[in-house]
């Protein structure tokens, strides 16, 4: 077995005080220090080699490595596992050789001062991340607990749930926790002056919808309205029963190929916090819709790739689920689509012509399968009456493949 030379130890603002006798031991033996300028100053100034996180911090990795067989310690705040340093090391370093002791994370003394219990709160990070994904999080009665980015990210939270309809959410935020200067913020996202508070801070939101509030569930079948489109559009009864037939788990990606305005891929992504979906649009037009459509529905992670199917294939990772929403009658693109999933994949295609619905037909009877017909009917006035108005038939085929 490799012997252990790497520990990441958690610490808090309350400095080596706050550490275990054994994280203590591993602070005091260590011969190399690696951490942020503020966990760098929590440790003796006595001569030890140190190593300042860069940004971004993977880089710093090989010269960690480098340093294989001394007795390296990382410094890192709270719980290095939970969006910490701990998950981007272990990439790249074998868990037979690390020592890990985790502190008290922010979240958990969060919870202890609001008295919330951890299974009811949602936690999310910020820092480093596009700010729009947390527009994905925020749901009528939701309990958010949020690490940021410096201390302008509280008002940036304030804004957004005023933009969103929950002007009366109520938000604390928590300064410098554990430390003799700690100090806490609190105040209704419409109250909220937009005073920039320290930059260590943790962030807890109680999301109330106002009359106003925008229906943003993460069941799949948002409103139509809520997308930026040009018509190309999987409409919310067929785009429901579509990502039913592509079956979601946590963690699998998605193909969305002829994507419109992407849709089918966003609704998969919000469902789990870790899916991933790659949205695949020939229409330059369209591309911009999708990346503005992730963006407000909180998926920023969408991989958008300009380019037609099948080639446009090659630019993706390998696929759990693909949806073919358009271009079923491009020569070679079922075949391929076919090819790229590995097996268990399912693969659902949908389409309204006569001449796509025979392509399937074709393709179940020499690879097996399943056929429906979707008919959607809504009620719209007709003069002063109210009469139904049919959208066209959509014949969905869905297969998992052997």
């Amino acid at each position: 077995m490799t012997a252990k030379w790497l520990s990441i130890i958690g610490i808090g603002e309350d400095g080596l005080d706050g550490l275990t006798p054994a994280a203590r031991a591993i602070v005091d033996n260590a011969e190399v220090f690696v951490g942020g300028a503020r966990h760098l100053s929590m440790v003796p100034q006595d001569g030890r080699e140190r190593l300042a996180w860069p940004s971004p911090i993977r880089t710093l990795l090989p010269e960690i490595e480098k340093r294989r067989g001394r007795r390296v310690c990382v410094l890192a705040t709270g719980d290095p596992l939970h969006y910490g340093v701990g998950t981007t090391i272990l990439r790249g370093v074998d868990m037979d050789e690390v020592t890990i002791v985790p502190g008290r994370s922010a979240f958990t003394m969060a919870t202890a001062r609001l008295g919330w219990t951890r299974h009811e709160v949602e936690c999310l990070t910020l820092h480093g991340r596009a700010f729009s994904i947390f527009n994905a999080y925020v749901q009528p009665g939701a309990k958010l607990l949020i690490l940021t980015d410096d201390g302008s990210t509280p008002a940036k939270i304030a804004d957004a749930l005023c933009v969103l309809g929950y002007g009366e959410s109520r938000i604390t935020v928590f300064e410098r926790m554990d430390s003799a200067s700690e100090g806490i913020v609190q105040s209704t996202a419409a109250d909220w002056r937009g005073a920039k508070t320290d930059d260590f801070n943790t962030v807890a939101v109680e999301c109330i919808a106002g009359s106003d509030a925008s229906s943003r569930s993460r069941t799949p079948g948002l409103p139509d309205e809520v997308y930026a489109n040009d018509g190309q559009l999987t409409k919310r009864e067929v785009r429901a029963i579509t990502l039913a037939a592509l079956c979601p788990t946590p963690g699998e990606t998605l193909w969305d190929v002829g994507a419109g305005c992407g849709s089918v891929a966003i609704e998969w992504m919000r469902m789990h916090p870790r899916n991933e979906a790659v949205a695949i649009e020939r229409n330059p037009d369209r591309v911009q819709m999708i990346a503005a459509n992730a963006e407000t529905l909180g998926t920023p992670r969408l991989q958008i790739i300009t380019g037609t199917a099948p080639t446009a294939f090659a630019e993706a990772s390998a696929p759990d689920a693909i949806f073919i929403g358009g271009g079923l009658s491009d020569e070679g693109l079922i075949e391929s689509s076919w090819t790229a999933l590995r097996s268990g994949g399912r693969l659902v295609a949908n389409v309204v012509t006569v001449e796509g619905e025979r392509r399937l037909m074709d393709w179940r009877d020499a690879h097996g399968g399943e056929l429906s017909r979707i008919s959607v009917e809504r009620a719209e006035p007709v003069g002063r009456f109210t009469g139904w108005r049919p959208a066209m038939t959509v014949t969905q085929y869905s297969s998992i493949k052997p």
